[in-house]
């Protein structure tokens, strides 16, 4: 018995070295549990009637699942055979790309892994450069089932495709121009649209481009960049990689939706078009003033990220500067400086954000304001404690040797070298500050009520739970998605900035 699970254990690590492996089962594994759930919306058991294109993009993810399921038996197979994988296998992975056309991103990333043997940092951000462009092109393209489109779709669109064809270019000259750790200087004039790209939000691209930029810049190969090793050990974990893939995805949505969406679908009232269910034309179905839900969730992505990464800057800037000058002084300063920050600390930060919206009245510069507040004594805290265990260092003691002023070693020295835990913290309050955000605009102390906020979408929805439940539950599911990828990426972060995990 005993030995039969010590084989278990050694046949486990052995399939789970395989990164193809890894993404080809998680593919199939969460096409199926899709599948599932579109299936279940093509029933409506209150009316029982039957949605047919829910019916048919379920059918089509349960045989994709299908699918992934054979090609991830056949790679199990034949690692625990060969310990690798047959090239006639790894050729089977572009069958599995075309899959994006479907929304199904799990089977393209699963593809694309299994198609190339060895996988550089270069070759994964170029994967997911391409999805991330690719997949706001399908987004943006359901509109063209609407009455009207933006009158900038088609520049919107046509902006989307050259950069697409720009990213798969690049991927190709990646594969062949970039040898381990050797970058050849072929790709440089590749380098800079890679970092212009960010304009569209496209944060993968960015990265790629400074990489590349970094790596011609390194002349001896034998040194690594701290910052490029941390990046890949990051994707190293599959569900971090996710999480920042959804958030960069909401982000770049949230930039080129100004191109290929229209705003006042998502705020005009229509009432030809009141409460109609999921379709076509409205993915999403329509609210009780004929508005499409998917458009208003498409900019609320907009107003919650904003909101939300403001709200999560300003206490770390405020919260940083406090905490880096209790931790430097100590004593009397310390104490005074900690423990107002504790009476802060000990209301709930629910709580003092809905006094001050209450007090002050219902605004985004309000819920900001609100949310801000709350999170400063946890950021001064963690600042606090990592600037108490660097100040006693040898470079700190070298700089005051040296006559430098307390204000530079505080600014120069200690804060950079007190990043990490920050940056770490920061991603994790991101997605609990766009919780709060939805929290408060449900209860109507957040954002204006006109304006397209997944808290207030969901507060129209809740008052039609039984008759119309997809009014709910999309913009619900929303912010499920984007709190789970913060969370996710966070966790990862937090793993790759791990100096013991190194």
């Amino acid at each position: 018995m005993e030995n039969k699970q010590y084989l278990k254990r050694i046949e486990k690590r052995k399939l789970d070295s395989f990164q193809e492996y890894r993404n080809s089962a998680f593919a199939w594994g969460i096409s199926l549990i899709l599948a599932l759930l579109i299936l279940g919306f093509g029933f409506d058991i209150s009316t029982k009637k039957i949605n047919s294109i829910a019916i048919i993009v379920g059918g089509i993810y349960l045989v994709s699942a299908i699918f992934q399921y054979l090609i991830t038996m056949k790679i199990k197979k034949e690692i625990l055979q060969l310990n690798d994988i047959k090239k006639s296998t790894r050729i089977v992975g572009y069958l599995l790309i075309p899959f994006a056309i479907t929304g199904n991103f799990f089977m393209a990333i699963a593809g694309f892994t299994l198609i190339k043997k060895e996988k550089n940092i270069e070759y994964t951000l170029c994967i997911y450069a391409i999805l991330t462009s690719f997949t706001i092109m399908l987004i943006s393209a359901l509109n063209l089932f609407k009455a009207y489109v933006s009158n900038t779709f088609m520049l919107g669109m046509g902006i989307l495709l050259a950069i697409t064809i720009f990213y798969i270019f690049t991927m190709v000259m990646v594969s062949k121009f970039v040898k381990g750790k050797v970058v050849d200087k072929k790709l440089l004039p590749f380098a800079f649209p890679l970092i212009l790209s960010v304009l569209t939000g496209n944060v993968f691209a960015f990265l790629l481009g400074l990489i590349i930029i970094s790596k011609l810049r390194q002349k001896d190969e034998e040194i690594s960049i701290e910052w490029i090793d941390v990046l890949r050990r990051l994707f190293r974990n599959y569900m971090a990689v996710l999480g920042m893939f959804m958030v960069i995805l909401l982000i770049s949505l949230s930039i080129c939706s100004n191109l290929t969406f229209d705003y006042s679908i998502a705020i005009d009232n229509n009432y030809e078009t009141i409460l109609k269910s999921p379709s076509l034309e409205f993915p999403f179905g329509t609210d009780n003033y004929g508005r499409c839900v998917f458009t208003r969730i498409v900019f609320g992505a907009r107003i919650s990220l904003v909101v939300g990464t403001i709200a999560t800057l300003v206490p770390v800037i405020i919260g940083g500067i406090l905490g880096a000058i209790s931790g430097y002084y100590g004593k009397k300063l310390d104490n005074v400086i900690m423990r107002l920050l504790d009476i802060l600390y000990a209301v709930p930060g629910i709580l003092l954000a809905i006094a001050i919206v209450a007090a002050f009245g219902a605004n985004t510069i309000n819920l900001i304001l609100a949310l801000s507040i709350g999170s400063v004594p946890a950021y001064a805290r963690t600042v606090r404690a990592t600037v108490m265990s660097i100040s006693n260092n040898e470079f700190v003691e070298a700089a005051k040797a040296c006559g430098a002023k307390d204000f530079t070693i505080i600014l120069k020295h200690i804060i950079p070298n007190s990043l990490a835990p920050i940056i770490i913290r920061a991603t994790l309050g991101i997605g609990g500050a766009v919780l709060s955000t939805s929290s408060l605009s449900y209860l109507g102390l957040g954002v204006e009520p006109h304006i397209p906020e997944w808290g207030n979408i969901l507060k129209i929805g809740s008052n039609y739970l039984e008759t119309n439940p997809y009014l709910a539950i999309f913009p619900g599911l929303a912010i499920i998605l984007i709190v789970l990828s913060f969370n996710y990426f966070g966790d990862g972060l937090r793993d790759a900035l791990d100096p013991k995990l190194k």
